[in-house]
């Protein structure tokens, strides 16, 4: 398979991750016998700085005309810390999604064995999580008429959802329960608000095409709740733009680091893989961020395009990682592998994974090459 990528590496540490993920997909390539090109372009701050547009037209373009988007993350803190900037990095994020019509986003996140002890949330609670957001993305109160007077004192934000918008995505959170476990939850607020039980309405009449999957419902609260009480109930998770926003941050913190998660953004034409986490600008050149969420992002744009065992070859050789502790601090505080070494030993397990004999554990404990 030919795939011409998009990569828009962004701000702070997008570009150093974001480079462990072409590296992981360069081996893919390699051992599978595909071809992945990829074209670098600006977005974000670093777009402003150059263009004075979060989304340069250029950017865009390139979306458009290429088979998948691998995305790094964006952020700035002199934009965090000027509420009254007129041009925010995240607008060129939120214009992405809408021109590609990337109207889902899908968010696994698992508690992996051996991270148990990295997340602040109990052992008993969390074990044998493994889960899946499917959460709205162009519509809702993001991107509903804003409001505010003249003297600034009074504001309003719109939340509207039409039910064709709903169906799409609830279509594809069905399906996905019927490939897993079959059982998909639609996080709401029904009990007050208008949207979410045209949300309850309109999914609940589409559960009776799939008599296979249990559907039930949670109050946004109460699944904030469960979410720490006990994740594992969890199959598939269907909400709204902002519910999902919420409840997929706190998901985050299940497997012991917001550096884990990865996500697909999904449209009928277009695609974007993207680590959930932010631009950590304070890890900025230090080659100390975590790349595996970035990485894991590559292995869901395989997916995407039905390269299951490859895909399958980079979450083993993660999974691998995480056994033999090559992580970088934010999993182990007293580990000597960087951003570049934990992204090098992922693409080498993937290329020489079937000649591994032995692993050379000094060389592990000090970050170097691993494969003998």
């Amino acid at each position: 398979m030919n795939l011409n990528i998009a990569v828009l590496a962004g701000d702070g540490i997008g570009p150093e991750v974001t480079q462990q993920a072409i590296k992981t997909l360069k081996a893919v390539g390699e051992v599978y016998n595909h071809t992945f090109t990829f074209t670098e372009a600006p977005v974000g701050a670093i777009a402003i700085d150059e263009t004075g547009d979060p989304l340069p037209e250029k950017t865009l373009k390139l979306c458009l005309d290429t088979d998948a988007v691998l995305f790094g993350a964006i952020g700035d803190p002199k934009y965090d810390n000027d509420p009254s900037a007129k041009v925010r990095p995240e607008q060129g994020l939120l214009k992405l999604r809408k021109s590609l019509g990337l109207f889902t986003n899908i968010r696994p996140i698992k508690a992996y064995p051996t991270l148990i002890d990295k997340s602040p949330l109990k052992e008993d609670r969390i074990n044998g999580t493994d889960l899946t957001i499917y959460r709205e993305l162009t519509g809702g109160i993001y991107f509903g008429e804003k409001k505010l007077n003249e003297e600034g004192s009074v504001a309003s934000d719109l939340c509207e959802y039409s039910d064709y918008e709903i169906e799409r995505i609830a279509h594809l959170a069905f399906k996905a329960a019927r490939s897993r476990r079959k059982k998909l939850t639609l996080v709401d607020k029904a009990n007050v608000l208008e949207t979410s039980r045209l949300w309850r309405k309109v999914v609940t009449n589409i559960g009776k095409s799939y008599p296979d999957v249990e559907l039930d419902f949670l109050f946004v609260d109460n699944a904030a709740m469960q979410m720490i009480l006990n994740p594992s109930q969890f199959d598939v998770i269907l909400t709204e733009n902002m519910f999902g926003d919420i409840i997929s941050d706190e998901g985050s913190v299940i497997g012991g680091s917001i550096g884990l998660l990865a996500s697909a953004s999904v449209g009928d034409e277009n695609a974007m893989f993207e680590p959930i986490h932010g631009s950590f600008p304070q890890a900025k050149g230090k080659d100390i961020a975590n790349p595996i969420a970035s990485i894991l992002s590559a292995a869901m744009l395989l997916e995407h395009f039905k390269l299951y065992e490859e895909a399958k070859a980079i979450n083993k050789a993660v999974e691998k990682a995480l056994e033999l502790k090559i992580v970088t601090s934010d999993l182990n505080p007293d580990s000597k592998h960087t951003t570049t070494k934990v992204g090098d030993f992922i693409a080498d397990y993937i290329a020489n994974a079937e000649e591994i004999i032995n692993y050379n554990q000094e060389n592990i404990d000090y970050g170097q090459s691993t494969i003998i």
